[in-house]
């Protein structure tokens, strides 16, 4: 009984620890394909990203470069903007001595014009980019024409008649957020993943601030760094159903588990069914009135003791009762089993347990006398029937 119930248990209980294991190995090798073509994906549309804002700060070097062959001066500012616009620009500003003149459009752009070297806001940046000659941006900011906006202005130094150089201005290019990189931004999340793009906040504050993203909380993402001018920017990925995949785990989990479920239940039913075959053989083998081997079982079980060891002296026995037929004719065939029955219960005690035991049939009996002579066994007998011949009164 306790083999019965213990082997299932010890089944199941293996069949869970290892199907926990692979479940475990499972997740972690997903979260790790996961992570790989992350990374890949980061650093592809990071550099795209990368890209996008380089373009959008290069509208400020043409100008510059306009600027310089025009010694100064730009004959037609509004063709010259209208032909650089894009939807994903706000505007284009030339800011000489650091003052905003000209914006286009300048409709809806008038307070735009101010003094960027004296501004509480603007001033500090725009005077670090004037003494080092660096183009930077700042931003986001919100654009009262609404959306958000980064601001890129582009120091400009000219030469005078006596080739000495003098700071001119700034060129200066607003750039709308988040449609200059909405491209890369868009397949993202087109591929399911969750995405937070930051910068510094300034070449003088090293703070990360948020530039664009589709998300508010990002677990364990995958990072790549940005460069833009002498800015660092970074951009941070992950799966937008996390670095597992629950559906997967939990099929394999489920699916393991009706495998050990139905292992531990075949072992059960195995058990089962060898309980039912020891039964089934002894009900084969056994006299079903005296429990002693019947004729075939005796036969079976004399020759494997006499097979096991043939060198051994072995006496075979044969007896019946006396007068049986008289009892259950007088008694009846109840008591007549009775008297069988306790007639088998006392060859048990009497002969040693290495004794093989047997009913013919009928009143007739068997014993087989292992490592016996036939002188102690006709002593054995004649004490065995002294002691059997008052059973039935």
């Amino acid at each position: 009984m306790k083999k019965k119930t213990i082997v299932p248990l010890i089944v199941f209980l293996v069949g869970i620890c290892l199907l926990s294991v692979f479940t475990y190995n499972t997740n972690v090798q997903i979260q790790k394909d996961r992570r790989t073509i992350a990374k890949l994906n980061v650093v592809t549309y990071g550099q795209r990203i990368e890209n996008d804002i380089e373009n959008g700060i290069e509208i400020t070097d043409t100008l510059k470069q306009v600027l310089i062959n025009g010694n100064g001066q730009i004959i037609n500012f509004s063709k010259v903007a209208e032909n650089l616009m894009s939807s994903s620009i706000q505007s284009v500003q030339l800011a000489p001595n650091g003052v905003v003149t000209d914006i286009y459009p300048e409709e809806g752009n008038e307070t735009g014009k101010i003094d960027l070297l004296k501004d509480s806001y603007r001033g500090e940046i725009s005077n670090y980019a004037k003494d080092h000659n660096i183009t930077i941006t700042q931003g986001p900011i919100e654009l009262k024409q609404g959306g958000s906006g980064l601001v890129v202005r582009n120091p400009i130094y000219l030469k005078d008649e006596n080739g000495q150089e003098y700071f001119w201005g700034f060129t200066i290019a607003i750039l709308h957020v988040p449609e200059i990189f909405e491209d890369s931004t868009n397949a993202l999340s087109k591929f399911k993943y969750n995405y937070r793009l930051s910068r510094e906040a300034s070449v003088l504050d090293k703070k990360y601030v948020e530039v664009d993203a589709n998300c508010d909380k990002m677990i364990r993402p995958v990072t790549y760094d940005l460069t833009v001018g002498k800015e660092k920017w970074k951009l941070q990925i992950m799966p937008r159903a996390g670095w597992s995949n629950s559906k997967t785990l939990y099929l394999i989990f489920f699916g393991g588990l009706s495998l050990v479920l139905l292992l531990t239940g075949l072992t059960i039913v195995l058990f089962l069914l060898d309980e039912r075959r020891v039964e089934l053989k002894e009900l084969a083998n056994k006299d079903g009135l005296t429990k002693l081997y019947n004729r075939y079982g005796f036969d079976e079980m004399a020759e494997k003791m006499i097979s096991k060891n043939p060198k051994e002296h072995c006496v075979a026995v044969l007896l019946d009762v006396d007068d049986f037929k008289l009892i259950n004719d007088m008694y009846g065939h109840a008591y007549g089993d009775k008297a069988l029955i306790s007639l088998a219960a006392i060859m048990r005690k009497f002969f040693p347990s290495s004794a093989l035991l047997g009913r013919n049939g009928g009143d007739e009996f068997c014993i087989l006398l292992p490592n016996c002579t036939a002188k102690e066994a006709k002593e054995s007998l004649i004490e065995f029937t002294k002691n059997t011949k008052n059973i039935y009164l």
